[in-house]
């Protein structure tokens, strides 16, 4: 069984979904499936279908995410002695010596990472790259759009 890493707040965020998802988004498609019975003949009935539909991505997305909490090992930076080195979770601030500007990441798990949040994760060729390195380190990291240098300015939680 693979474990799943996240951070606190991305552990969460998915409890908070799973959360939704059985209290208020399970209820609401179970009415919709019973008023679509009442209008009789299920066989041509597209409400029936389209809540039917629903259910099935309502009750996927639930055990998706049973799965992935059950296998989920919460790493909080806060507890680790990190000192200036970079480790799962802290935010690391680079400074891109090729395009000569400075970007902020917070390295996270697979499930969490988000680019447009500076969320990126320890999988992806700049997280695996950054993993133990520290500050005032430079680090080469080959992306998709071609090798880039970095120097790490700082790192933090």
């Amino acid at each position: 069984m693979t474990r799943v890493l996240l951070t606190a707040s991305g552990a969460e965020k998915l409890r908070q979904e799973l959360k939704r998802l059985k209290s208020v988004e399970r209820p609401r498609v179970i009415a919709a499936i019973a008023e679509a019975r009442a209008h009789g003949d299920l066989s041509e009935n597209a409400e029936f279908d389209a809540a039917k539909d629903q259910q099935g991505f309502i009750e996927g997305r639930i055990s998706e995410l049973e799965s992935q909490l059950a296998r989920a090992e919460v790493i909080d930076p806060a507890t680790l002695n990190f000192g200036d080195r970079v480790v799962f979770g802290v935010r690391v601030d680079l400074y891109d010596l090729d395009d000569d500007v400075e970007v902020s990441y917070q390295i996270v798990g697979e499930l969490e990472a988000n680019l447009n949040h500076g969320q990126i994760s320890v999988t992806s060729p700049i997280g695996r790259t950054l993993i133990g390195k520290q500050e005032g380190d430079e680090v080469e990291v080959q992306t998709p759009g071609g090798l880039k240098m970095y120097e790490i300015v700082k790192v933090r939680i």
